[in-house]
């Protein structure tokens, strides 16, 4: 009813869903979205070949994987993009339990496919990371209960949803996992600010994420390795850091050639966490500028669309998922030429990975439903209103 009487936007009943779609979608996030996925595919046909060859599978095993995976997240994406708000949610929710079951059972059932992490299910043909999809169904559950929050005699969902932040940082930093920990408390951080938090409770929780780091270091060896290696100024060339740094350095602005580079013959996750270091050496300053613009845009465009929502649910839930979103792709990249210690954690739609391409369309579907325009106006119609 409130979409009726207040909508700024012709309600066209009946209208068939594709037309719909494509006359409310944010056809440049789209189209952003379109071009890191194939962005992804260029890169993997020159990273993945090594490895292939190294693993006895054919050249083009990889890209093939990482194109069947992908389809399924584009898809993914465009039928999640196509759902109304509420409908995104309950989809969130189930989402959100089915994944916090498998990360409970982790410990019992995972694998850690020898990189020190109990992260993985291994399925044999493939392998599923459940904070992957835990991550969009967080946000859009937190977003959830702190809107509740908002209404007249609702929940304490801004409590709530802190409650359920400390339970998921904790079980991820026991397998250990501390990069989507840091992520998750950073989306938090970013829809709790936005819902009108206390600036003196977002110092003391910057506060107590200092001291847990701390303790982190001091008590995690993985960790405290992570972190000294960060801070050492001397990089061992024949780590993973020393030769993505390196083939950074050699790429210059123009790149040293399609197919020239040497740093996928070297990296193991060259297809992977480093995949920039790959478009960084055969393509040049020019593509990784390209990639980083390509992320910008979608998250600027995404706040600048959310900055005029109305309902707080939307614009608490489209914020976390942007943020989270763009943060992920900068600590790639920083990690790759030394800002930040190593986190192991993919680079949006252009990294491979199964887990993560699918969770990833999933979340951006959901994103780009957030973003869509909706009947129910925008927020400076009230203002407005007001004046009156």
């Amino acid at each position: 009813m409130t979409e009726m009487v207040y909508g700024t936007v012709p309600v066209q009943s009946g209208e068939p869903v594709l037309p719909k779609w494509w006359r409310t979608i944010d056809k440049w996030t789209l189209s952003c979205i379109l071009l890191l996925f194939g962005i992804g595919l260029l890169l993997g046909l020159a990273a993945s070949p090594p490895l292939a060859e190294r693993n006895g599978f054919g050249a083009f095993h990889y890209v093939q994987r990482q194109a069947f995976f992908g389809g399924l997240a584009l898809i993914a994406m465009l039928i999640t993009s196509m759902m109304p708000p509420q409908l995104v949610r309950r989809l969130a929710v189930i989402g959100f339990l089915v994944s916090f079951v498998a990360l409970l059972g982790l410990p019992v059932f995972g694998t850690d496919f020898g990189k020190g992490a109990v992260r993985w299910y291994s399925l044999g043909f493939a392998s599923v990371q459940p904070s992957e999809f835990l991550k969009p169904g967080f946000i859009v559950v937190t977003a959830w209960l702190m809107a509740a929050s908002f209404q007249i005699n609702g929940p304490p969902g801004k409590a709530l949803s802190f409650g359920l932040l400390l339970i998921i940082v904790f079980i991820l930093a026991m397998q250990p996992d501390f990069g989507q920990a840091a992520l998750l408390l950073f989306g938090w951080g970013v829809m709790y600010f936005i819902a009108g938090a206390p600036m003196i409770l977002l110092i003391s929780l910057a506060g107590a994420v200092v001291a847990a780091g701390s303790f982190a270091y001091n008590s995690s060896e993985h960790f405290a390795r992570r972190i000294d290696g960060f801070l050492n100024p001397d990089i061992d060339p024949r780590t993973q850091l020393g030769y993505a740094t390196n083939a950074i350095r050699e790429g210059g602005f123009f790149g040293v050639g399609v197919g020239e580079g040497q740093v996928k013959w070297s990296l193991p996750d060259a297809h992977t966490d480093f995949i920039i270091a790959v478009a960084a050496e055969e393509y040049g300053l020019i593509l990784v500028i390209c990639i980083i613009a390509l992320y910008a845009g979608i998250v600027v465009r995404s706040m600048l669309r959310l900055i005029r929502e109305r309902d707080p649910f939307v614009r608490l839930a489209g914020t976390g998922l942007a943020a989270i979103f763009g943060v992920q792709a900068m600590i790639n990249l920083g990690v790759a030429v030394r800002l930040l210690p190593a986190k192991g954690m993919t680079l949006p739609f252009v990294s491979y990975g199964g887990s993560s391409l699918i969770a990833g369309g999933i979340a951006v579907g959901m994103l780009l439903a957030f973003t869509r325009t909706r009947p129910q106006g925008e927020i400076d119609d009230i203002f407005r209103g007001q004046k009156r």
